[in-house]
């Protein structure tokens, strides 16, 4: 089979979709690593799939009532004073047997949470594309403004409070941009490839170097270098593509082990 087959009309526009996914998602997770919040992203996931069950007794988009969900979710926490794993742990738990339930209990609703939960990337069109163009613009624009901010409230969690200086500046417009890559990653990725696309970078990148900035690269780096291999030997190998990049993703891990023997003794 040719090589280039990712480049046929039939695979150009979802090839590109999760390329941009992937980069956008992986600088968003390096933020939440950064922030101790790595979790939210699979707790919010599992949110929006269960709010996209919702459409179908709704009678609306998916996109509008996964996006919804999350971001109800998203405002809740961004309202409480202290927001840490287990709180995204519980949300987990309730998002997914939410999606489940509901499911159970709608019309197709289980063909609608399996395509949420797997991903349907193959079947991604322009508007996901486009829509993920707009995500990763949010992301090269809005993220270094919000930057010294988040970094601020992670190692001096005190000084805005003691300054009386509100938070809810930089930390509303990063969970409106973490709801808003998250959605995009459940419906076209699945919840799990998004996820794990959000995580496994930015694990990886922060033991293998010292500088933020270079962790950041080197998290985008692996996630687009994990998610061109997996894309390939999915359409290659008539794969689904979801686990095909988790296991890829999965084989970045033992790269943490050059760690130790980078560090002086």
């Amino acid at each position: 089979m040719d090589g280039l087959i990712i480049f046929d009309p039939l695979f150009r526009v979802p090839f590109f979709n999760g390329l941009v996914l992937a980069i956008a998602l992986s600088a968003i997770g390096a933020y939440l690593r950064l922030r101790d919040e790595w979790l939210s992203a699979f707790s919010l996931s599992q949110v929006a799939a269960a709010g996209g069950v919702l459409a179908l007794p709704l009678g609306l988009p998916i996109l509008l009532t996964a996006s919804l969900s999350a971001g109800l979710v998203a405002l809740v926490f961004g309202l409480m004073s202290r927001v840490d794993n287990n709180h995204y742990g519980w949300t987990i738990l309730l998002g997914w047997a939410a999606a489940l339930v509901l499911a159970a209990n709608t019309h197709q609703g289980s063909v609608i949470v399996e395509a949420l939960l797997r991903g349907q990337l193959y079947f991604s069109s322009i508007y996901h594309l486009i829509a993920g163009l707009v995500l990763l613009g949010f992301v090269l624009v809005i993220l270094p403004w919000l930057s010294s901010r988040l970094m601020t409230g992670r190692f001096f969690p005190d000084y805005f409070r003691a300054n009386r200086m509100p938070t809810w500046h930089h930390r509303l417009p990063f969970a409106l941009l973490v709801v808003f890559a998250v959605v995009l990653g459940t419906v076209a990725m699945g919840a799990v490839p998004a996820f794990a696309i959000s995580f496994v970078p930015a694990w990886v990148a922060f033991v293998l170097c010292k500088g933020w900035r270079k962790a950041l690269f080197l998290a985008v780096l692996l996630a687009v270098a994990a998610y061109l291999v997996g894309f390939s030997i999915a359409i290659q190998f008539d794969q689904p593509f979801g686990p095909t990049l988790v296991i890829v993703l999965a084989l970045l891990a033992p790269l943490r082990l050059l760690a130790s023997r980078t560090r002086p003794e």
